[in-house]
């Protein structure tokens, strides 16, 4: 059986499409056809080489899609074939098995555990998670932007109703954030970025107040909460001074702000540490401390339900062999959520 795969061959290099021929499958892995596939801004630092040195070039990239079973492995038993799944980064339940390698021209092509920049992937049993009930372009957002950002809110702040927060970075991540922020009726939701068009995404995914990042957010959040800075604060932008400008803006005494933006390999961040000692609380999140068999089907229930407008958060949709130019719309800054559609038959 072959497969397409978007490659990174060389860092700073376009992502090549080319023709694989698809291993055997071993215990723990499954064959799925992906039909939609999100691209974050961790992709885009791993083609910029800024996760650090690539041991692995050439390679696939992807961590969040959907798809359909094709084929599994021996010993798998969370999904069958003809199964609709998430593809998630975000280890679940059932065997890891962290690598995999296609065939390309006789030459050899490294891939994870995960990776949907292809038609048809090998994913470990463990990365994916059975849901057949909503449309296939919002089970993608299931597999990176909404564990990350509506469980940074949901499972780590867990904000009472009319507590404030500020979201730094109106990204696929950050936007989700905002979206489970005014699900739990947090006031006042404040949205921080450069871009014009990502603050008015902001304001129809539930952001009450909108702060161009340019202009001394710090103050105007200050002024927005009348002195005392926002009980919650997150950063998705992956920048130091945005992690460095939101944590001054939470507030003393039981104020707490989460990272999940990605700043590349070896940038740090200064921190005055008073603030910790006046009781605000700083950490990273990872996956927005999702477990992706419970909390992916409670997220898509609250889609369902009404209650994650996820919908908009979908600013782009083009086809798999434009990826590099949804990189290259996503590295500019003027997207929310970017989504390929994966199925090439589609448009030739």
């Amino acid at each position: 059986m072959k497969t397409k795969a978007a490659i990174l061959e060389q860092i700073n290099g376009p992502l090549i499409i080319r023709e694989m021929d698809v291993p055997d499958l071993r215990p723990g892995q499954v064959l799925v056809d992906i039909k939609y596939s999100g691209i974050c801004q961790s992709q885009l630092n791993e083609w910029h080489g800024k996760k650090g040195p690539d041991r692995f070039l050439p390679h696939t990239l992807g961590h969040e899609g959907s798809g359909v079973v094709l084929q599994t492995g021996p010993e798998v038993t969370k999904v069958r074939k003809g199964d609709k799944v998430v593809v998630t980064w975000i280890k679940g339940s059932g065997l890891d098995v962290p690598s995999c390698q296609y065939q390309s021209n006789g030459q050899k092509v490294n891939s994870g555990a995960v990776s949907t920049f292809m038609t048809r992937a090998v994913i470990s049993e463990n990365r994916l998670v059975p849901i057949s009930d909503i449309p296939m372009d919002i089970t993608a957002l299931l597999g990176c932007a909404v564990p990350t950002g509506c469980g940074m809110v949901l499972n780590e702040l867990r904000p009472e109703k009319c507590n404030s927060i500020a979201v730094w970075g109106a990204g696929g991540i950050g936007l989700c954030a905002i979206i489970a922020a005014s699900a739990c009726g947090c006031n006042p939701i404040i949205a921080i970025d450069i871009n014009e068009d990502k603050l008015s995404l902001a304001k129809k995914c539930g952001a009450t107040h909108l702060i161009d990042g340019m202009k001394d957010p710090v103050n105007a959040i200050i002024k927005i909460t009348e002195g005392r800075g926002t009980d919650f604060g997150i950063e998705s932008a992956g920048l130091i001074s945005t992690m460095q400008d939101g944590f001054a803006a939470t507030r003393h005494f039981g104020g707490q702000f989460l990272i999940a933006g990605n700043t590349p390999h070896g940038e740090k961040m200064a921190l005055d540490p008073f603030d910790l000692i006046a009781g605000k609380k700083i950490s990273g999140s990872w996956g927005g401390e999702s477990d992706p068999d419970k909390d992916v089907p409670r997220y898509a229930g609250m889609y369902r339900d009404g209650a994650l407008n996820l919908d908009e958060l979908i600013t782009h949709r083009l086809p798999f062999d434009r990826i590099n130019e949804a990189f290259c719309l996503m590295e500019r800054g003027h997207a929310g959520r970017i989504l390929l559609n994966m199925d090439m038959d589609s448009y030739q």
